[in-house]
């Protein structure tokens, strides 16, 4: 029987947290009856190894050591999630494959990626959720030190730059949450671990999300911040009772894709239960065959936008012109927020039927 395994990804910039929230969560989540499994961070124990960009021929062949050494962790882990004795598992990386590029120039990530036969679409969405815990250079400098990882070496302010570039190589994740430094460190503590058991489905596997009609925003502009990253999706609803929705979903872009499966509550409300999971390619085309021909597939460009902490989704339809969906998922329904203020809001429609994606398929 095969388990129900998460792989997520704990990032960020120089002194964020990372280490003390890794073993909470671990705690945490074996206390709740998972088994956790830690990959740990490989460009720390490459340096401490002393296999070093600095000790190396050139950096984009440190580099290249570093992500096929990630990946066969990653692969490692994986193959023993499945023997263990938990029905749930919880993959918990310290660092991600895409975390390379921001210490790569442009020409050094495409070389590295070609030689080992990547992209960057499959780089960055090979996890189920990213979380990403801001430095405190950024909002807490008092407490930024470079004391506690031999490893770490930035100055506040590279720390600060360093985080930016993080968050913009992540951007266009499916699931990216971004925990700042808005109140205490407990505080903080508390946000990531309320965001990750969301995730996981604890106490149940609930979508809360916020949907607003906007006026068609300036794609040159959104194109042009580091911090958004358009996504090509193709969306395909299945065969399903009257009261859920089931759809499959191909999801990347410039020929690059990866693929979901996803089955959801409609209650029309702001709260639904939701249960997503990552399928391979063949799964999908096979999914394909049970599409329900009342349907068309909805094909849709949406920007990940990153604004103030917040993960917005921009969906433009292709017969729209003057109108856009942005959508933000939430922790809480008390939860709140800051609109961009790029982006001209013409209503909520949250929970309103003739706004969900569904009926935009439907044949008339």
């Amino acid at each position: 029987m095969e388990k129900d395994v998460l792989k997520i990804v704990i990032t960020g910039g120089p002194c964020g947290g990372k280490s003390t929230a890794i073993e909470k969560i671990k705690k945490n989540f074996e206390q709740m009856g998972f088994g956790v499994l830690l990959v740990q961070e490989t460009a720390t124990e490459l340096i401490n190894g002393g296999v070093a960009p600095w000790t190396c021929r050139t950096n984009a062949d440190y580099q290249k050591f570093q992500i096929e050494m990630q990946m066969q962790k990653e692969k490692i882990f994986e193959q023993a999630a499945q023997v263990m004795k938990e029905d749930r598992i919880l993959i918990v990386c310290d660092r991600g494959l895409i975390d390379n590029k921001v210490y790569m120039k442009p020409e050094e990530f495409r070389s590295v990626m070609f030689e080992l036969g990547l992209n960057e679409v499959e780089m960055r969405d090979n996890y189920d959720a990213v979380f990403h815990l801001v430095t405190a250079a950024k909002g807490a400098l008092p407490f930024y030190t470079t004391a506690n990882n031999t490893a770490r070496t930035e100055t506040p302010e590279q720390a600060a730059k360093l985080d930016d570039a993080l968050i913009s190589a992540w951007t266009g994740h499916p699931h990216l949450r971004i925990i700042g430094n808005e109140r205490s460190f407990e505080d903080k503590l508390k946000r990531l671990m309320d965001e990750v058991q969301l995730f996981a489905g604890i106490p149940e596997p609930v979508e809360i999300e916020r949907k607003y009609l906007i006026e068609f925003p300036d794609i040159n502009m959104l194109e042009s911040l580091p911090n958004c990253t358009r996504v090509e999706i193709i969306q395909t609803y299945l065969k399903s009772s009257e009261n859920e929705e089931i759809r499959v979903r191909q999801r990347g872009s410039n020929g690059n894709y990866t693929y979901s499966h996803t089955r959801k509550n409609k209650d029309g409300s702001i709260k639904r239960i939701e249960i997503e999971k990552r399928i391979t390619k063949d799964e999908y085309l096979t999914l394909l065959m049970d599409a329900d021909t009342q349907c068309r597939q909805i094909r849709k460009d949406r920007y990940c936008l990153v604004y103030k902490n917040r993960y917005f989704e921009i969906d433009i339809f292709p017969f729209w012109q003057d109108k856009a969906v942005m959508e933000i998922e939430l922790l809480n329904e008390n939860d709140t927020f800051e609109f961009p203020d790029f982006i001209k809001v013409i209503k909520e429609v949250t929970g309103q039927k003739e706004y969900s994606n569904k009926t935009l398929a439907k044949i008339k």
